[in-house]
């Protein structure tokens, strides 16, 4: 669909994530790496400035259900006002991972449920070893 595709990563201190904005690059970085089209970036501030600053006149965003599309038109007619040259095109997720977010699957994980085949065997083994070193420490 697009000849570049840069996954950008929002460095956001309001938000407590398992893995930092560098392990989350790493991470990213690692289940794209087949893609020579496809760069993973973070950025603070602005998603319209950071799109603006690659020239990237496309966001693509990803809708799960009604309650993101509520959001996202938000934030796309937000983005349209303040770079009316940048477009904001969504895609439906297949709806057999229509359910998934991060912090379904981090809750299901903590209390020892199975994430296979909802995050990357990278990713589920990464989450194993940060468990695993929360949980002795706690001890």
């Amino acid at each position: 669909m697009f000849d570049k595709l840069i996954v950008s990563i929002l460095w956001n201190e309001a938000k407590e994530p398992l893995f930092s904005v560098e392990e989350r690059i790493e991470m990213l970085r690692e289940v794209v790496g087949d893609f020579p089209n496809v760069e993973v970036d973070s950025f603070h501030g602005l998603l319209v400035d950071h799109a603006s600053a690659h020239s990237a006149t496309v966001l693509l965003r990803g809708i799960r259900a009604i309650s993101d599309y509520e959001y996202e038109l938000q934030m796309a007619l937000m983005n349209r006002r303040l770079r009316p040259d940048i477009e904001t095109i969504f895609m439906m997720a297949h709806e057999a991972y229509s359910f998934i977010s991060s912090r379904l699957v981090k809750e299901v994980f903590a209390l020892g449920g199975n994430i296979t085949g909802l995050v990357p065997p990278s990713v589920e083994a990464r989450m194993q070893r940060r468990m695993f070193k929360i949980q002795n420490r706690g001890a």
